[in-house]
């Protein structure tokens, strides 16, 4: 008797069909942007894609590799890469961000399924690390960019970090998103629609996103109190960071309990670097170091088949 490699169950979830509705959740926040930022918030989601695009499908040409640019793979990077900048970024710094998303951190693992790491998440700390005045130049809702109506203002995450909760936005403008940050991370409202598409569809589990949230929240929450800890999880990138990129796939554990783990420590990371760090934001940080650690994770929990040798 013959036995072929595993996997011996097939179903109708493929990649194409995995990476399309992910895509399709994340529509809502590019609504939102457009509407808060305005055109240029479309303008760069756009630059984005066709540069991930364009940089999978010229890789794999020069190394005679077969194309994969149909799996939606390189467009869902673009767009969640471009959800985590400025919308005032220049463009060239977007297609550089696109360059190391896909080449360095995707391509030269290997491809989709072999890289370690999330490759938006680690481009946009990359960008920062490279661009720190851009990447953190934030512009004030509904201002026309090509105009002097654009101005800068700190986001609810900076106030935050400043103790200035007199400043912050209230809880229905931060759940809403008209306010300055990143373009797809503004609106919690956008991504939470996006997120109940997503376990409808059955595409992710919810253990990663409420096991990251919850965290933050119940620790910022003995930090700061109730207010603070809600202040804290309406603010930058948690949910857009979440649902969206600590679910991936290829970077995340494949356990039940891999995942809360997973999820915990996120939490954990992102609030030590936004309590006692120089910088605000510590979810792209928190999401790579536990990317770093699946394969321990998948380790410790993953359960031996009974009668199954260790």
């Amino acid at each position: 008797m013959n036995v072929s490699f595993a996997p011996h169950i097939h179903d109708r979830l493929t990649t194409n069909r995995i990476m399309l509705d992910v895509c399709i959740a994340l529509v809502p926040s590019l609504v939102i942007a457009i509407w808060v930022f305005g055109l240029r918030a479309a303008v760069i989601t756009a630059v984005c894609v066709a540069s991930c695009v364009l940089f999978e499908w010229g890789y794999e040409k020069l190394l005679k590799r077969k194309n994969t640019i149909n799996d939606f793979s390189a467009v869902l990077t673009g767009i969640i890469l471009a959800y985590n900048l400025p919308v005032t970024i220049p463009v060239w710094q977007a297609v550089f961000g696109s360059f190391i998303a896909i080449i360095f951190v995707k391509q030269l693992f290997g491809g989709l399924g072999k890289n370690f790491a999330n490759p938006a998440v680690t481009a946009r700390i990359v960008m920062f690390l490279a661009f720190p005045i851009t990447m953190t130049t934030w512009v004030l809702p509904f201002g026309s960019l090509e105009t002097n109506d654009a101005i800068t203002g700190a986001t609810p995450l900076a106030y935050l970090f400043k103790g200035d909760l007199s400043s912050l936005p209230d809880y229905w403008n931060l759940f809403l998103g008209t306010h300055g940050g990143c373009l797809g991370e503004t609106s919690e409202l956008a991504l939470l629609i996006g997120f109940v598409y997503l376990l409808l569809r059955r595409v992710i589990t919810p253990i990663i996103p409420f096991t990251f949230i919850a965290t933050v929240f119940l620790l910022t929450s003995l930090y700061g109190g109730f207010d603070y800890g809600l202040y804290q999880i309406l603010s930058g990138g948690l949910f857009l960071g979440a649902i969206f990129c600590a679910t991936d796939y290829v970077t995340s554990p494949i356990t039940n309990l891999g995942r809360a783990i997973f999820g915990v420590g996120c939490g954990l990371v992102t609030v030590v670097i936004r309590l006692y760090g120089s910088y605000p934001e510590g979810v792209s940080f928190a999401i790579l170091f536990m990317n770093m650690l699946v394969p321990y994770i998948n380790k410790i929990s993953y359960k031996k088949a009974l009668g199954g040798l260790k």
